[in-house]
């Protein structure tokens, strides 16, 4: 047994022993749960995709004379203004407006931020005896931001169903564009590399745990939307949907290779977020569990050519099946392709591996725990 503790005084004298969870798995299959856990400290995890339900605040500071802004548009996107005087909500799938095309969007204005670009600010308001001025047009780059943080709703999602489609024309989806009568499969998700699989039960992830977000440092603020934990399980982890997390960063932390702006080919616009949590290895039980493999890690296949939301499961794949390139689905070879990519996520996970090595980032111990029971429950259409 450890305790965090332990742990981070380890880490600030620079002693800690990291490991990937890609890494560590050798190591548990040659030395097995409890030699490795006396060994290993931490195992950082890692994971690059799109990620919707994301956007940042944003605090402008006030003009001379001073506008309370209603109606925001930053390049062209529009930010909810109904907030504060000079706050505003910049989401990632909001749209760059009139533009007669996707390619721009909420996700594009937060990448462009990080870089460090200038961004056009256009607002107007009604002109009140206190903010006198009603439109304001300007240029502005995060350092002129007083304030900007991401606070996303719900990130890394714990597994996602792989997806294909079974009509004789081709569907433009979230999940990419997916060719008829079952040509081709996507899936999204870095496998034995993603957070939530290395915790599936979040044993060690709550509210307040300190994670890489972005390319900075960042917390889980709450349980994510759409928790839910009735998802059924397949060596001791859910096989889809699922648990998920409720995030929070300074952007002007961040470095925008972790942050993308994405077109999502005839469905609209989104975000790619790197986040990489460090799960403690404080016994043996998590320590064989941070070490699962995408050999044991599985996902079910739906048919997104089903419009009503309980699409049946057309079969379960591992992750290793996915990502050789091919499945087998009755006799036929199915082409895969993920929409996520393992080499980003990599790039997470031995990212924060060095600033643990370094003494640069300690673990937080969960103020409050995650619920252990959570479902989703639909919207009901009413008459």
């Amino acid at each position: 047994m450890k305790t965090y503790g332990e742990i981070n005084e380890r880490i600030r004298r620079k002693k800690a022993v990291v490991y990937t969870a890609e890494e560590v798995i050798d190591l548990v299959r040659s030395k097995g749960p409890e030699k490795a856990a006396e060994k290993v400290d931490v195992v950082t995890t890692g994971t690059f995709g799109a990620m919707c339900s994301s956007g940042a605040f944003l605090n402008f500071g006030h003009s001379d004379p001073p506008i309370r802004m209603t109606d925001i548009r930053l390049n062209g996107v529009e930010a909810y203004g109904g907030l504060a005087a000079v706050d505003a909500y910049i989401g990632s799938t909001a749209m760059r407006e009139n533009s007669g095309e996707f390619g721009y969007g909420g996700g594009h204005v937060i990448e462009e931020l990080i870089a460090g670009n200038r961004v056009r600010l256009r607002a107007w308001g009604p002109g009140t005896d206190c903010y006198v001025r009603k439109d304001i047009d300007t240029y502005i780059t995060l350092d002129d931001l007083n304030e900007a943080y991401m606070f996303n709703p719900r990130n890394v999602y714990q597994n996602y169903s792989a997806a294909t489609n079974t009509l004789d024309r081709t569907l433009y989806t979230y999940m990419g564009k997916l060719l008829p009568r079952m040509k081709n499969i996507t899936y999204s998700t870095s496998g034995q590399l993603s957070p939530l699989l290395n915790d599936p039960h979040l044993e060690t992830i709550g509210g307040g745990t300190r994670i890489f977000l972005g390319g900075g440092e960042g917390y889980v603020a709450w349980q994510g939307t759409q928790y839910d934990t009735a998802a059924p399980e397949r060596n001791g982890v859910p096989v889809n949907g699922s648990r998920t997390l409720a995030l929070m960063g300074d952007m002007k932390q961040m470095d925008h290779d972790y942050v993308r702006g994405m077109d999502v080919h005839r469905y609209g616009t989104s975000i790619a977020i790197g986040v990489g949590i460090p799960i403690p290895i404080l016994n043996a039980d998590i320590m064989k569990r941070a070490a699962v493999s995408d050999e044991d890690l599985y996902t079910t296949l739906v048919d997104y050519s089903v419009t009503e939301k309980g699409r049946a499961a057309l079969g379960e794949y591992s992750y290793a099946e996915l990502r050789s390139g091919t499945v087998d689905y009755e006799g036929h070879k199915i082409r895969t392709s993920p929409l996520s990519s393992y080499r980003k996520a990599r790039q997470v996970a031995e990212k924060l591996k060095d600033w643990i090595e370094n003494g640069e980032f300690l673990l937080t111990e969960p103020i409050f725990r995650l619920p252990e029971t959570g479902t989703v429950k639909p919207l009901e259409v009413r008459r």
